[in-house]
């Protein structure tokens, strides 16, 4: 048996094979799975429970179809999906978590994060998260009308560069501060974390204050393949599947 963690899939209408690979993944890979973590940027952007989408429905539909399986499935939100709320949880059957959260993992206590907060170098975007996650300030894009969300999120994807891979430039700026990261460490009084958001899908070692060394082990992104992380009690693997040539949505 094997928990899974996957990360930044940015599903979209507009990258049908990510969307095929992920609904693979749930039907075969993942299927005799103990546990199911996302760790966040499940979609490229949504725009609230209300999704009256196709595209929302059938990802809702494919993860109701996994969870009613029996396996207990986990959602952290990342920067682009932070208004996936209550009502989509129980659509489709996953458990909303905070971020971060501790898990007993195999018996080791496991720090589990969208992998945002760690890049504390990225000045202006830790401020606009500051602000966008303000609980008064959700509340009113939420009571924007379902048709201008839609209009917003579309204009969004369009300029996102979420569907090809990012500059080294781009990634260095969103990557983990070394210094944050030992500083997660010890706050939570862990020597394991896991997370997505940078891109850079490895295994890191950190020395502690305490002289302890700590395991950070960070998802890749789905743009070019999909990366799952598969933990045994006795292993960690970092694996990729390639993804599907001429995926379509049916409407």
């Amino acid at each position: 048996m094997a928990t899974w963690f996957i990360a930044d899939l940015h599903l979209s209408p507009a990258r049908p094979d990510i969307a095929h690979l992920f609904f693979d993944f749930l039907r075969d890979s993942a299927r005799g799975a103990d546990r199911l973590f996302i760790l966040g940027d499940l979609f490229d952007a949504w725009i609230g429970d209300d999704d009256t989408s196709v595209f929302a429905a059938q990802v809702q539909q494919e993860l109701r179809r996994f969870t009613d399986h029996g396996i207990p499935t986990y959602f952290i939100a990342g920067n682009r999906d932070f208004l996936i709320g209550e009502r989509f949880a129980r659509a489709t059957g996953m458990q909303l978590l905070d971020d971060p959260t501790v898990i007993d993992l195999y018996g080791t206590p496991t720090l589990l994060l969208h992998g945002d907060l760690l890049c504390s170098d990225d000045h202006s975007y830790q401020r606009f998260r500051h602000w966008i996650r303000k609980p008064w300030l959700t509340r009113l894009l939420l009571g924007l009308p379902l048709s201008l969300r839609m209009k917003i999120a579309t204009k969004l994807r369009q300029s996102s560069k979420t569907q090809q891979p990012l500059s080294e430039a781009e990634l260095a700026i969103m990557d983990a501060n070394a210094a944050t990261v030992v500083d997660y460490f010890s706050r939570y009084d862990v020597q394991q974390m896991i997370h997505g958001h940078t891109h850079r899908p490895a295994t890191h070692h950190h020395q502690l204050p305490s002289g302890q060394t700590a395991t950070r082990i960070v998802l890749g992104d789905w743009y070019t393949q999909g990366s799952m992380l598969k933990v045994t009690a006795q292993s960690f693997e970092l694996t990729q599947q390639p993804l599907p040539e001429g995926a379509h949505y049916e409407t």
